[in-house]
């Protein structure tokens, strides 16, 4: 485990930990995340294991588009899933191939494929017969040819998951009941070209055998309308789903079972597997790649009482860590920081902090109530001065933020691998003009 997931697993961070952290927030400042690539390199190790024998892994980069976080997983054989023209100019910028990038999401432009064509991306996912033909115009266009994946969306495998995509009436993929529509789409288009289904049914499923179930159904489904449309598969990608717990103590899960579950379905579906190849399969995951390797620090900028409640000001709120919570639909993290203590020798920013807490309610520095990261938090002793680290928020932290909200600047991002900082940036926001005479 590295250093720095080590200091925040259980929450009880020890000194040199402690002292590394306050001193990236001492040179940096804070608000700032700090994402170890050692913990990136664990967490796919850990997970391609617990995977059948010879899958393949894409990392979603909507999770964390840092380019380092891309180059670091690229560099552990990692593809990368990408839904935008900003996420392909981060695998670009990481050095990762594009050739081996997958371009899915159900709102593609021809401008975005043409884009991505000429960057070389050549795998997407199409969602409707509108998407796919898209796809073909923009081949034909530049001059190029593609191979895609049909999206499905299939019935509901389990009732897990923090946020369901498939499985009801949705934007994301072609009803796997739509027969006609499917048999089309599983026929080549001139330059496009069907090698494949994608299936991705919900995030975060906590419960192992939820998961295992929701994967299961997703191949089950996969099978079942290929073979009704009469097309042998190249690939399946089943999606992902897989869990990391998120700006709170915790470590992240392993599926020991899964690997041998899986790995039977698919000789269940495809007898032989192993002597004629068989399709090959994808899972896709963000969350549980990134998740570990973020820690947030942030500092206490004052306490106050108000009637009999006490209030833990920070300098980062929902524009540094909202999880989407500004788009009405996921709620912001009950956010639980861990206390860092000064490095040895230097000025202590607060006093020992006893050993009971108290329940305070975190909120942030924005003029707005609704800036609150946990309304109901135990803290113990807090003080203005006083450097907080909150852990495991590598995934949908940053850039899943309202970063323009009040125009406040946004937190550094500091990459380190162990106790080595690799790099340090800070993301800006700026306005261009546009040429009104165009």
């Amino acid at each position: 485990m590295s250093p720095v997931t080590a200091a925040l697993a259980d929450g009880v961070p020890g000194p040199l930990d402690h002292a590394g952290l306050h001193a990236l927030a001492e040179r940096f400042g804070t608000p700032a995340y700090v994402y170890d690539l050692a913990a990136l390199r664990e967490a796919a190790d850990a997970l391609r294991a617990d995977l059948p024998a010879g899958a393949a892994l894409l990392y979603s980069v909507k999770a964390n588009p840092h380019p380092l976080v891309v180059r670091e997983l690229a560099g552990c054989g990692l593809r990368s899933e990408i839904s935008s023209l900003g996420e392909l100019a981060a695998v670009r910028s990481a050095g990762a191939r594009c050739a081996d990038a997958l371009y899915t999401g159900p709102g593609k432009t021809p401008g975005e494929l043409r884009g991505a064509l000429d960057a070389g991306v050549r795998q997407f996912s199409v969602e409707s017969l509108a998407d796919r033909d898209r796809l073909a115009r923009a081949c034909r266009d530049t001059g190029t040819r593609a191979e895609y994946l049909v999206r499905l969306n299939g019935p509901r495998g389990s009732s897990g998951g923090s946020l369901r995509m498939t499985g009801r009436p949705t934007a994301f993929g072609t009803d796997w009941q739509a027969r006609e529509e499917l048999a089309a789409l599983f026929t080549p288009a001139g330059p496009a070209r069907p090698v494949g289904t994608h299936t991705f049914s919900a995030t975060n499923v906590e419960d192992p055998r939820a998961l295992a179930v929701e994967l299961r159904q997703a191949l089950a489904t996969s099978v079942e309308v290929a073979r009704s449309a009469g097309f042998v598969p190249e690939l399946l990608d089943l999606g992902g789903g897989f869990p990391a717990p998120m700006a709170r103590p915790g470590p992240l899960p392993r599926f020991p079972a899964l690997a041998g579950t899986l790995a039977a379905a698919l000789d269940a579906h495809f007898p032989g597997r192993g002597q004629d190849g068989g399709p090959g399969v994808a899972f896709e995951t963000g969350r549980h790649l990134t998740a570990a390797a973020g820690t947030l620090l942030t500092t206490v900028v004052d306490v106050k009482r108000s009637g009999d409640r006490t209030f833990v000001v920070l300098d980062a709120g929902v524009n540094v860590l909202g999880g989407m919570s500004g788009l009405g639909r996921l709620m912001a993290p009950r956010t639980v920081p861990v206390p860092v203590l000064p490095a040895e020798g230097a000025r202590p920013p607060i006093a020992p902090a006893p050993s009971r807490a108290e329940r305070v309610s975190l909120v942030g520095p924005l003029c707005t109530p609704l800036d609150v990261l946990n309304p109901a938090a135990d803290l113990a002793d807090p003080r203005p001065g006083q450097v907080l680290a909150v852990p495991n928020t590598g995934a949908y932290g940053l850039t899943a933020s309202l970063l323009g909200f009040l125009s406040r600047p946004a937190p550094v991002e500091i990459t380190v691998d162990g106790r080595t900082v690799v790099s340090a940036r800070q993301l800006t926001l700026r306005t261009t003009g546009v040429d009104i005479h165009a």
